[in-house]
Parts: structure tokens; sequence; C-alpha cells
């Protein structure tokens, strides 16, 4: 395909170059010059024919090398450069090495890259997750022969069959361990810089784990076959291990007990954030195993290569795939067995929101309230975490009904019949009560009423008037106010929309000593002009005043002052306002004289002095004359009263008035003559 080239002349020798002319391997050697080469159809073999007549023909094999660290994996590519690819962020930096690159190795913001005649460390100097930039940290310059290479914070550890060396940055070698076996598999258990961990898988089945800083290898666990993969999980307590059978073999590693195993696996790898979820991939199927559940399977081609959070890197020939898992189907198999923290701990790990409010409704339901309070703040549900921070508080007061609490929570989620029950059960009916109030359900709510719960009743009523009121149906309003016993906001009911039958029918069967509800009663009456009615309520109550005002008001005159022979102490309620009422229909000598039975000789004169005004200005002389000879002898009056001391604040010129129109009077009469 034009990415490399065959080299080959004199020097008896076939070599493999780069299309840019860098030189990777030596393809083969021969007795004499090599004159002629030749690619295979296939374009991986080599044909190569020598000056001795020797013909040699040759496979190319071009292996992965590669390496995976959480979501960094480091590959190469065109055979001497290294591409890390962040898999979450999809960020991909490219660090060309020219030279033949003969393996990687990838931890936390270290890259080591082993070359023909040296090893390259490399360091990310960010503490930004995100951060691709790499800078050259170190240098070996050794030419150095492994199976497989290994960085850790501070060292390099080389794996020669069955000899594990650890050099520093600088080359030197701190430490040597010699297994009893072929190594297979080194996996980092994690650990702090400069005091790592490391697995390490053997040939005869024995799994080490081995301290960069520590010279005795811990044995962990020893099985009949030889291993091909392991991984360890993030509490370090179980350890999954692939054999030469392809069989996975979970163990508990302090009791060296087999927990589980499953035929048919080439690569197994431990979830980095819990502690109960691995995945290992065989037969073109992908596992997911969650705690003691059934397998979850799908199809994917490749091996499993790391398995974080809920993303799963998978390696299929030269391609790394990252498949989102939606752990929705472990978390369930948790949550069918009331597990509920450790379904918490896989819904962390990537589940959609409506499988977050499944997880805190059931973990609410079940007052697992903890639970429920993380799963609700993953959803912003401010409403149920208020509910639980509630029923916190209520517990810390010494409540502990669980019944209540739970009607409460299928309160909130709207089932209310279920709510109900249970606060029946627990003996709280006037919970239920309160709730199908809220709710405007009335009847409902009436059946947990009580034969002698008079109050409870009257309040039920009242909030259904109040309802219906909201609602514009002011006439069951008023019944319902009626039934309560909440006269006043009944009569105002039916005041305001007229409905003078009901308000009399009200104020019959009213009590005498309601009095405030019949006032009102009787004044909505007699806004309506239903002055009869108005009155009869007045006299239910026995208050006379209101009444003398009420006939007063209604101008009824004659009602009034039969009721003013009877009860003399009203006649000031009475005349003056009839007397007034007189003025104003111009019939000015009744009220001159109503005012006078009134007692009010002020108002009687003014009256009479604007009645002799009119009589001159219409040339009326007869009138005017007799309206002055009044005047006058109601000076003459006032005067006698004086002397006698009825009348204490009078004017001394009253006899000069009494004079004065005496002489008026009689001039106006003869001028009228």
């Amino acid at each position: 395909k034009g990415e490399f080239l065959i080299v080959s002349g004199s020097d008896k020798k076939c070599y493999l170059y780069t299309k840019e002319g860098t030189r990777l391997a030596i393809i083969g050697e021969h007795e004499g010059w090599v004159w002629s080469c030749k690619i295979g159809p296939e374009g991986n073999y080599v044909a190569c024919g020598s000056e001795d007549g020797t013909v040699a023909y040759y496979q190319l094999i071009f292996s992965t090398v590669h390496g995976l660290y959480k979501d960094r994996y480091a590959y190469r590519d065109n055979m001497t450069d290294v591409i890390v690819h962040h898999l979450t962020t999809e960020q991909k930096v490219r660090i060309k090495c020219r030279e033949l690159v003969k393996k990687i190795a990838i931890y936390k913001h270290r890259l080591a890259v082993q070359m023909p005649e040296k090893i390259v460390i490399y360091e990310i100097y960010s503490n930004d997750s995100a951060d691709m930039t790499y800078k050259v940290k170190d240098r070996i310059n050794q030419k150095v022969e492994c199976n497989l290479l290994v960085v850790t914070g501070n060292n390099l550890i080389l794996c020669q069959e069955r000899r594990l060396q650890c050099l520093s940055f600088d080359g030197i070698k701190e430490r040597e361990w010699q297994v009893d076996s072929v190594i297979r598999y080194i996996k980092i258990a994690g650990g702090v810089s400069g005091h790592e961990g490391l697995l390490v898988g053997l040939k005869n089945g024995q799994i080490l784990k081995i301290f960069v800083d520590n010279q005795f290898p811990i044995p962990l666990i020893k099985q009949q076959t030889g291993v091909r993969c392991l991984d360890i999980s993030c509490s370090h307590k179980k350890l999954a291990v692939v054999d030469d059978n392809n069989t996975i073999l979970v163990y508990q590693i302090d009791t060296k007990e087999l927990l589980f195993q499953e035929a048919n696996g080439n690569s197994v790898a431990w979830n980095t954030h819990n502690d109960d979820m691995l995945c290992f991939s065989g037969g073109g199927m992908l596992n997911i195993k969650a705690g003691n559940f059934p397998l979850h399977q799908q199809k994917v081609p490749g091996f499993v290569v790391g398995f974080c959070g809920s993303r799963i890197y998978c390696l299929h020939v030269y391609t790394m795939t990252s498949i989102e898992v939606p752990q929705s189907t472990p978390m369930y198999q948790f949550l069918e067995k009331k597990l509920f923290l450790d379904a918490y701990k896989i819904a962390c790990l990537g589940v959609t929101d409506g499988d977050w409010r499944t997880l805190a409704m059931s973990a609410l339901e079940s007052l697992e309230l903890e639970v429920a309070k993380l799963s609700f703040i993953r959803i912003r549900d401010m409403k149920f975490l208020e509910l639980i921070n509630t029923i916190e508080a209520r517990k810390k007061r010494g409540e502990n009904d669980n019944n209540t609490f739970l009607g409460d929570i299928y309160a909130y989620q709207g089932k209310f019949q279920e709510a109900a029950k249970l606060y029946k059960r627990a003996g709280k009916e006037e919970k239920a009560l309160e709730m199908f109030s809220d709710l405007r359900q009335f009847e409902q709510a009436k059946e947990f009423l009580g034969s002698s719960d008079q109050n409870n009743f009257k309040q039920l009523i009242k909030k259904q008037a109040e309802w219906c009121r909201t609602t514009n149906d002011p006439k069951a309003a008023a019944d319902m106010f009626i039934a309560a016993g909440e006269f006043m906001k009944a009569i105002d009911i039916l005041g305001e929309n007229g409905w003078f039958e009901k308000l009399l029918e009200l104020a019959r069967n009213l009590n005498k000593a309601d009095v405030e509800p019949l006032t009102a009663c009787a004044q909505h009456l007699a806004n309506m002009k239903k002055y009869n009615y108005a009155a009869e309520v007045y006299l239910k109550m026995g208050d006379k005043k209101k009444l003398v005002q009420l006939y007063v008001q209604s101008h009824q005159w004659d009602e009034v002052f039969h009721l003013v022979e009877k009860h003399v102490e009203f006649k000031d309620d009475v005349y003056v306002p009839y007397a007034h009422w007189l003025a104003e229909n111009d019939r000015f000598d009744e009220a001159q004289e109503a005012f006078h039975k009134a007692g009010r000789r002020t108002d009687a004169v003014k009256v009479l002095e604007q009645l002799t005004l009119n009589a001159v200005i219409e040339n009326r002389f007869n009138d005017a004359g007799y309206y002055f000879w009044q005047l006058s002898m109601q000076c003459l009056d006032i005067a006698g009263k004086k002397e006698s001391g009825e009348l204490k604040e009078v004017e001394d010129s009253i006899l000069d008035k009494f004079v004065e129109y005496q002489t008026k009077a009689e001039v106006y009469y003869v001028y009228h003559l």
C-alpha cells in the first residue's frame, strides 16, 4: 500500500524502511549480495533472491503495540509515531519518535516509549485531566530487550521471561525479582507514587503482588492453569483471571475463595468505579456481570481492555472502540433485591433521569432516605427533597410511625387512595381528611369523619364552601357556609347576589341571640329595598332603634309616628329627618312645625325665615305678612322663656326683633290690601 520500502544490496541484507526513509528492521541476511526483492500480492510477504542462488520467502508480522490507562489509550502508528487518544474527549496527540517504536507503557501522567537504542519517558505537567501536552521528562540511552514494559510514577519495570527489573528514570537498576515461571501478564494495582503495587500472572498459574519498593513478592492465588489476563477490583478485594482454557475465574483475595467462573472468555476488566461490576469478552460477545446476578450480554467484536464508569474499551484488530453501556439493567437487578446502596453505586456509573427517578422513588418508599435524597439530588427534584428533609426532622423529634411517613410519600406521588389507607392504618384519619379537603375531594373526605367529630365536619364544610365560592358557585357556597355555621359569609354571598328570599329564610331560622347575622340580614334586605322584611328582622331582634331608623330611611312616616307615640325617646330621631324630608319636598310649613316638635327652634326659625324671604321675592305679600307675624310670635315666646329661666343663651335684642317683625307683618299685610 506504499507505506514501507524494501531495500537490499551488497551488504547481503534485506531491510524494511518507512516511506520517509527510517530504517525499521532487518528482514533477512544472505551469504551473497541480494540482487532482487519482491513483495507478495497480499502485501505482508517478501521474496529475496541472492547472488549465491538462494531464494528466501519472508512473512512480515506487524504486531499491535499499545498501552491503556483508564481513558487514555496510546498506540503505535506508522511504526515510528505514538498517538495518545483520550477516549472520553476524543482528543488525539501525535508524538513523532522517528525511530521504530517497540514498546509503549502509559500510567497516570507518565508515558514510556521503547525504541531500539533508548527508552524515552514523557510527562504531562498540568493537573488538568483533559490535558494532552506530553513533554520529555527523561531518557534512558540503553539498548534493552524485554517482553513487557511497565511505567509507574517513578520507575520503569522490565519483564524478561522470569525476571523483573525495576529501573529509575535515570536507567539505574534499583531492584530485581526472579520468579518460578514465565511472566505472562503485568497489571499496575495502583498505590502512592514510588510505592505502587504490581499484579503479576505466571504461566504456572501463580499470581503475585509485587511492590516496587519491596524485594519480596506476595503470593495471592495459585491455580492449576496458566494466566492469560488478570485484573483487580477497585477495592482490591477481588481478583479476576483468564486462564489458558479461556475460563474467567473470580476470586475473593483474602479468603482465596472462587466466587464465580465462566467459560469462553479471552479478556477481563473490573469497573474502575464499582467493586461489584466486571466485564469480559469472548466468542464475539461482551458480557457484563453485576454482583451475583445473571450476565448481561451484547454483541461486540474484539476483546475488552478496560471498563471505566459506563464506558467499556474494546480493541478490535488495530482499532480501539469506546462503548457507552447504560447501567440500567444491573441497577434494576439490585433494585429488585432491595439493595438500594448497591443500586445507587451502579446508577452513578451512568443511567437515564428516568432510572434515577425510579431508584429514588423505590428507595423513598422503602424509607431508605439517604439513597433517596442522593438520587433526587441527581435529578434536582426539590419537591421530594423537601419531603425527605421534613421526614428526617420529624424522626429527630421522635416520630417513628412508618405508615404516616409512607402516607406522606404516596400523597406526594399522587397515590391518594393508598395514602389515605396508610393514614387510617396509622390512626391519623385527620391527615386523610386534610389531604382530601386540600384536593377538593370533599365526598371522600367525609368518609374519614367520625360521627362525633362535629368540629372537623364544620371545618370540612367550610372548606367546601370556600371552594364553591372560588369556582363561581355562590349558591352552593352559601348553603355550605350555612351548614358550617358561618352565617356572616353566607349572608354576604346572599346579599351580593340579591337573594332576599334566602336571606329572609335564614333570618327566620336564626336565633334571636344571633345579633350580628340578624343585623346583617336586615341591612342587606334594606339595601334591596325590602323594608317590610327588614322590619320583620328588627322586630324579631327587638331592636326598636334600628326599626325607627329603617322606617325613617324608607320614609314610612305613619309607622314611625305610631312607634314614637309608644317610645317618645326616639322623637328627635324621627322629627328632625322628617322635617328635612318635608323641606326637601317643598313642604316648608310642615317642616317648620316638625322642627318645633323636635325642639329644634333654631332650625324652625331658619325654615320660617326662608319661607318669609321666598314670599317677599314672589310678591306674595299676604303670606309674607303672615310669616313675619309668626317670626315675631316666636321671638316673643323665646323672650318669655328667657324670663322664666328655661332658656339662658338668648340675645338681649330678642324683644327688639319682636317689634321689628310685628311692624313688618302689619306693613306687608296693609300692602297686600
